[in-house]
């Protein structure tokens, strides 16, 4: 008999989040664990090494800027319509934390390298580009398998530390629909542990529906769940709610200088 999995809340996934943690969250339309951001910021873990999946964008702008990040590993770091991520530009610039700049297939390499237990994959793509010359942790090494030289890069598997997203339901025994948002199983396959935030807990067991059996993450891979209402706002979540791009604005303006971000957080996390 499956077991129920046992209720958690944000400020207890946030406590699974320590010092020098890899800690991953997915691009901002595959469901980014907002409702998270405010118990990261009580809790306030240091030298965090992020991982956006494939990209990023607000919620790691914020524990940026917090002061909480160590590293940054992803393809991109925007806020969408709303334009750049201000305290990640800052980071930058004032050179604060430590750039990993990739390429979306190279995110999705590095994971699915680690789901398959290997120690790398290869990709062909990223030979001749400015990428490659940054990423001293990338090696160009000769197609084993051709007799004429075919370079290709060899991307190490990447391990997250932690995982978190949220997604619109789980259910009692702690299957996650997640959809057609494939990135985020990869994320959870490759992941040593991995916590969702969600919209319910639903009564009905997921992997018995076959309208939603294909889209769910068995409870294997999942390591707790909390329930949190519009836990992907100001993102939207599909489906469910659309983005506030207003307030998405209103971050984007404010944040612009220190000053600005430091008032946005007394008033929104106060």
């Amino acid at each position: 008999m499956p077991q129920t999995m046992a209720a958690m809340s944000v400020d207890d996934i946030a406590a699974q989040i320590s010092d020098g943690c890899r800690l991953a969250m997915p691009v901002d339309y595959a469901g980014v664990p907002m409702a998270i951001v405010p118990a990261l910021l009580r809790r306030a873990p240091r030298n965090l090494d992020l991982v956006g999946v494939p990209t990023a964008g607000l919620s790691f702008d914020i524990l940026i800027g917090a002061g909480l990040v160590r590293s940054l590993e992803t393809s991109a770091v925007s806020l969408g319509e709303a334009g750049g991520a201000p305290c990640f530009m800052r980071a930058i610039a004032n050179r604060s934390i430590q750039m990993k700049d990739s390429t979306c297939p190279a995110i999705h390499a590095g994971l699915m390298a680690a789901q398959k237990g290997s120690p790398f994959t290869t990709l062909r793509g990223l030979i001749g580009t400015d990428v490659l010359m940054h990423r001293s942790d990338w090696r160009v090494m000769q197609n084993l398998f051709s007799v004429e030289p075919d370079p290709v890069v060899a991307i190490p598997a990447l391990h997250p530390d932690v995982s978190v997203f949220h997604a619109p339901m789980a259910d009692r025994e702690g299957n996650v629909w997640i959809g057609r948002r494939r990135e985020l199983a990869a994320m959870a396959y490759a992941s040593r542990k991995n916590f969702v935030t969600v919209e319910r807990i639903v009564d009905h067991r997921l992997l018995d529906d076959e309208v939603t059996a294909a889209g769910v993450l068995p409870a294997i891979y999942v390591d707790g769940i909390a329930v949190a209402e519009k836990g992907a706002w100001p993102y939207g979540l599909w489906g469910e709610y659309a983005p506030d791009t207003a307030a998405l604005q209103r971050y984007a303006q404010q944040a612009k200088t220190e000053e600005g971000f430091q008032q946005w957080m007394a008033e929104v996390y106060a």
